[in-house]
């Protein structure tokens, strides 16, 4: 009976990456016609900007629907997340996304959007963290609480993925990494469902890495970036209430919020660090800049391969940590991470200096 169902899941889990992974194949080449023939390109004016000829920004178009598609036709009903409140906040997001990526959208309105969104997840769909699982000595949280924190997390990984998508195939490799993770841990859980949608959304964003690597044809946009945001920040919820320690439920695997962080460590420490220097400097959060981990590598000299390349290794080490640590149980395990991000962003800041003194000094190490 067992083998008879690891061949159906085999067959099921192998239709779902055909699928998704085809449909955005199929669908760019169209989508790269019309911004062609519409001059729908990226605005390459812009400071932030690492290109110097117009590219389109429409990808997240492929993506959203590779993934829609895939869903409607191989979703697994299931109670514990209703796929049709997910399609119905990704379409949401995915609106407001493209209109962004084709005329713009003020940050209010962005935010705004953010939170109608995940608060149709975590109020109708219950993906909310109901515990802090013992971090700083805090267990179950009140309903209010847990649903002002959910919304508050979910937006903010929405948004770190937005913030990552600066360099040719960071944002894409990124979400195959998390959701690839996402997918095989949910498979080890028995959580079939859920590892269906992870593995649609790395099978769509796969599809799409073949027309964004450098020579990048074609951007995600916000359209994209906030859709694997928010589907990774969905996974991560779940993954987490899931290993829950309950009198009625004994976890697959401990120290699960530790795990989710290292899987997200990329985007959420990216974003965590441009967050606080703005504020440190008196400037605001949300002040555009160029001072992302993966501009700060390209001042290294590295190029877009390969600083997302070197990024991407970094996350996948940091997850084989956690997952050979998580006996450490979550503070402890937390405290590690950070601390490993930190180093590796010290690192950075030490070879930058290096290279722009043209000589590595011993005050190179502090300022």
């Amino acid at each position: 009976m067992q083998e008879y169902l690891d061949t159906y899941y085999f067959i099921y889990y192998t239709f779902i990456v055909m699928f998704s992974v085809l449909i955005t194949l199929l669908s760019i080449p169209s989508i790269l016609h019309v911004a062609r023939t519409r001059h729908l390109y990226d605005d390459v004016g812009h400071f932030r900007k690492q290109h110097d000829h117009g590219i389109p920004r429409l990808g997240g178009v492929a993506i959203f629907t590779s993934f829609s598609i895939t869903m409607l036709l191989f979703s697994m009903i299931d109670k514990s997340l209703p796929i049709s409140y997910l399609l119905a906040a990704t379409i949401i997001l995915f609106i407001m996304g493209v209109k962004d990526d084709l005329s713009g959208v003020n940050s209010s309105t962005k935010f705004f959007i953010q939170f109608v969104v995940a608060t149709i997840l975590v109020t109708l769909s219950e993906v909310r963290l109901t515990s802090m699982y013992g971090v700083l000595g805090i267990y179950d949280l009140p309903y209010l609480l847990s649903v002002i924190l959910s919304i508050l997390l979910i937006m903010l990984i929405v948004n770190s993925f937005n913030l990552i998508d600066g360099i040719d195939g960071l944002a894409g490799t990124t979400c195959i990494i998390v959701n690839g993770t996402f997918t095989a841990l949910f498979i080890y859980m028995k959580h079939y469902e859920l590892a269906a949608i992870s593995l649609a959304i790395a099978g769509s964003v796969a599809g799409f890495l073949r027309y964004n690597l450098t020579p990048a044809k074609i951007f995600m946009g916000d359209a994209g970036s906030l859709l694997i945001g928010l589907i990774s920040a969905v996974m991560a919820v779940k993954f987490i209430e899931l290993n829950k320690i309950t009198a009625l439920n004994s976890p697959d695997i401990f120290s699960a919020p530790a795990i989710a962080l290292a899987i997200l460590i990329g985007p959420i420490f990216d974003t965590l660090r441009v967050f606080a220097l703005r504020i440190l400097k008196g400037s605001s959060p949300f002040t555009a800049d160029r001072n992302h981990i993966h501009h700060r590598m390209l001042r290294l000299g590295y190029t877009h391969m390969q600083a997302t390349f070197i990024l991407a290794g970094i996350n996948i080490l940091s997850i084989a940590m956690a997952l050979m640590l998580s006996h450490l149980g979550n503070l402890t395990l937390i405290i590690i991470i950070f601390a490993n991000s930190l180093l590796f962003s010290w690192i950075i800041t030490v070879c930058i200096r290096t290279k722009e003194r043209e000589s590595f000094t011993f005050r190179n190490l502090f300022a």
